[in-house]
């Protein structure tokens, strides 16, 4: 037996006469291949024009501001400080919380979160573009990489020089194309936490392509076939960078099963179907069979042996990270996931992978975010909606039909693939295993998308046997590729600002109540009061139990001065969530502003039993304490709120303020003085200068003035008690430069202007003398 036939590997033969064979006679690829009419190019050219394409329809979001989920991840995200220890990464999830936390969402992905470090230290602190731009190009890479993929799962493993070859060029270049410029990648690309997608993306390739070079152990210029040995090294790096992948986002350990779907159907050419007897073996296959039953059998076996351990060691570790337990979401996160019965809830999660698959057919319907209403409950059996669901199984069968049946060749595998692309790497968001945390994500189908390309392509190739119709087809294909990219300008120039991203969403799910209160939110923080409080209370009218958007409410109402109204709808909040800490200290000032002191006090002690480290909390119980006269209590809750938050501006400068107040005047330069060694804010200066004038330490008030207006000079305060300062201690020029400086900034300072003219009274007077 030859080297070949000792490998287990072989070109494409035909059965020879003693009954041997080598790999089963499949149609050549270039049949299929060659029908597609576009250019064929060569892999580094065919690269050049996919990364030109993936860069030029997302460039425009190079200058976005951080949105959406980017506050929390990134700009809220205390792990991107230097000050921050490294390991701290490892013990956090990805919005920075520790992974103990009832608000965590067990979303371990710390190389992302690395990265974001790594551009945070690199532009020097939060500057949005450094973010952006490395998104941009590495879904550039990402796509070039797919370009190989997709050679090696359309055209299998044809080895020259040791180095796969370039299958199948058109069909590879027109699946990266399509992958390169599809608009549902939006998302991923345009919002910085979309990197952790295009990381896992990344390394998911890369453990892919791996895999492969560990199968081609001892081959040189040959068809990957049925290998009977294979590289142990490059099995472990695969397995590796699958542990890499997994560490940028959970996604990463699917690509186990797309490397077994590949081994088994595209290396070792296997029909399952005839394996468990549904179909009859042809000739081939059991010549096949006796020849090379010992040697590739027990390589297979071995090799999905290595993926099973190293799956089962991933797993394992990732679920002992996050504490053994799974994460909490709400209803209004997922609704469709807290359906009763499991027919009804079974039906719902149909209905949302068929509006996953239609995303990725018609990108045009995009929306941020889909949950709270966005796509309602289906509840009864007379939903029309239920059709939805009969189409895409039968549209599903029909593929999973065309790809098994019959003698499998080369087109019916890519189909396979193609299927394996698009469920496997969705597991985790099916609500199959464990309930998400989201109803749509967009950014889940990044790398479904591999898998919806090949379908697409796979369907243009069989048009293509019709000689007739390839020219028509040619401009179908241009113009597809062409109204991509330009969805793909238009939504990535969306995401570039929080507004015109919310009022998108507006557009598509205009019963989202989660929509309409990011517009509120934005509305309110532009001081746009009125279109705030009609956004939250459409979102209140859409979700009756949003208690958040209560809870933000009830705050502008409160500013507004309508506190029975904003106590109202705070009482609403916690009744609904009990534990809604903010929900309850807010409760708390509004009941402190309407008298309701011992009301107040309650719900203080209940926002501080929820959350136990709540430094606004103990600031604004103590400011009720100081309203009622309670010093000690005011003061030592002012002293909580500082040790919890060591830089409270407000909680020090009240506590100085109060102390100086009883006539502490001692103890309230001690506390002014150690609230500058964490904070050096002019507030903060101010009273410590203030404090230290009454006490007749006047070159030592004089110097904390002076570093007070060095950072606040427009201050008319800063001038007026300047003045008071040198008043007091006689020099009354300067006493008059200072008043006539504060009256500059704010001539309405009628105390000063009274200063002013008593200190040139003991002017002339002194004269005089």
């Amino acid at each position: 037996m030859n080297r070949q036939q000792q490998n287990g590997i072989g070109h494409r033969k035909s059965l020879k006469q003693n009954g041997h064979c080598e790999e089963p006679s499949w149609p050549s690829t270039d049949t299929w291949d060659d029908v597609i009419p576009l250019p064929k190019l060569s892999f580094k050219r065919s690269a050049w024009v996919i990364f030109t394409l993936a860069v030029i329809c997302f460039a425009n979001s190079y200058d976005g501001d951080f949105v959406f989920d980017d506050s929390e991840a990134v700009t809220g995200n205390k792990d991107l400080k230097p000050e921050t220890p490294l390991l701290s990464l490892f013990h956090h999830d990805f919005w920075g919380r520790k992974l103990d936390s009832k608000t965590s969402h067990k979303s371990y992905r710390p190389l992302t979160v690395l990265t974001f470090r790594w551009s945070y230290s690199l532009a020097g602190g939060l500057y949005p573009m450094n973010f952006h731009i490395i998104n941009i190009i590495l879904h550039g890479i990402v796509s070039v990489l797919m370009l190989a993929t997709f050679s090696l799962l359309m055209a299998g493993c044809e080895v020259r020089d040791g180095r796969p070859i370039f299958g199948c060029p058109r069909a590879a270049l027109f699946s990266g194309v399509l992958f390169a410029v599809h608009p549902v990648h939006t998302e991923s690309i345009a919002a910085v936490v979309g990197r952790a997608d295009l990381l896992c993306a990344l390394f998911f390739i890369l453990s892919f392509l791996g895999y492969i070079k560990a199968c081609l152990k001892d081959i040189d210029d040959e068809s990957l076939y049925r290998p009977s040995s294979a590289s142990i090294l490059w099995l472990i790096v695969s397995m590796l960078l699958c542990a890499v992948s997994v560490m940028c986002k959970e996604q990463g350990i699917t690509v186990i099963g797309i490397i077994s779907a590949y081994d088994i159907l595209i290396i070792c050419k296997i029909d399952l179907l005839e394996i468990i007897g549904i179909k009859s073996q042809t000739e081939t296959i059991k010549a096949d069979e006796q020849e090379f039953v010992k040697p590739w059998k027990k390589c297979l076996l071995f090799r999905h042996i290595i993926l099973l351990i190293s799956g089962l060691i991933i797993l394992t570790t990732r679920w002992r990270i996050m504490g053994s337990t799974t994460p909490t979401f709400q209803v209004f996160d997922n609704p469709h996931s807290f359906v009763n019965g499991s027919f009804f809830r079974a039906l719902n999660y149909n209905y949302l992978y068929s509006i996953n698959s239609w995303l990725l057919v018609n990108p045009w319907w995009l929306c941020f975010d889909w949950s709270m209403g966005c796509i309602p409950v289906i509840e009864s059996l007379s939903d029309w909606r239920i059709v939805v669901v009969i189409v895409f199984w039968i549209i599903l069968a029909s593929l999973l039909f065309t790809s098994l049946n019959g003698i499998l060749n080369q087109q019916k595998r890519n189909i396979t693939m193609a299927l394996a692309f698009l469920i496997i790497p969705f597991l985790p968001a099916t609500n199959l295993f464990f309930r998400v945390g989201f109803v749509i994500a967009e950014r889940a189908l990044y790398l479904p998308t591999a898998g919806f390309c090949i379908i697409v392509v796979t369907g243009v190739s069989k048009l293509c046997q019709d000689k007739d119709k390839r020219e028509i087809i040619r401009y179908c294909i241009y113009y597809l590729v062409l109204m991509f990219v330009i969805r793909s300008v238009h939504r990535s120039d969306q995401w570039r600002q929080e507004m015109p991203l919310f009022l998108s969403g507006a557009k598509v799910c205009s019963l989202n109540a989660k929509v309409h209160y990011n517009i509120a939110k934005l509305n309110g923080d532009k001081g746009n009061a009125d279109i705030a409080i009609e956004k939250y209370r459409l979102a209140i009218e859409l979700n009756e139990e949003y208690d958040q958007a209560m809870n933000n409410l009830g705050n502008i109402l409160k500013e507004k001065g309508d506190l029975k109204e904003a106590e109202k709808l705070l009482l609403k909040a916690v009744n609904i969530r009990d534990d809604f800490a903010a929900a309850w200290m807010n409760l708390g000032i509004v009941q402190a502003s309407l008298h309701k002191n011992n009301s107040a006090e309650k719900s203080y002690y209940t926002a501080l039993k929820h959350r136990k480290r709540y430094p606004d909390c103990y600031y604004n119980l103590g400011n009720m304490y100081l309203e009622m006269g309670k010093n000690q209590l005011a003061i030592q809750a002012f002293r909580n709120a500082t040790q919890q938050k060591p830089d409270h501006v407000n909680a020090w400068g009240n506590m100085v303020i109060l102390l100086d107040n009883i006539g502490l005047t001692t103890e309230a330069e001690k506390v002014g003085k150690e609230a500058l060694q964490y904070n050096s804010d002019p507030s903060l200066l101010f009273n410590l200068a203030n404090v230290l004038g009454k006490q007749d330490k006047f070159k030592e008030s004089e110097v904390v003035f002076l570093k007070a207006i060095q950072q606040s000079n427009k201050d008319s305060r800063m001038y007026a008690n300047l003045g008071v300062l040198y008043h007091r201690w006689g020099k009354f020029e300067a006493a008059v430069k200072a008043y006539t400086t504060a009256l500059q900034l704010d001539p309405s300072l009628d105390t000063t202007k009274d200063n002013l003219r008593m200190v040139h009274r003991k002017m002339e007077k002194a004269q005089r003398k």
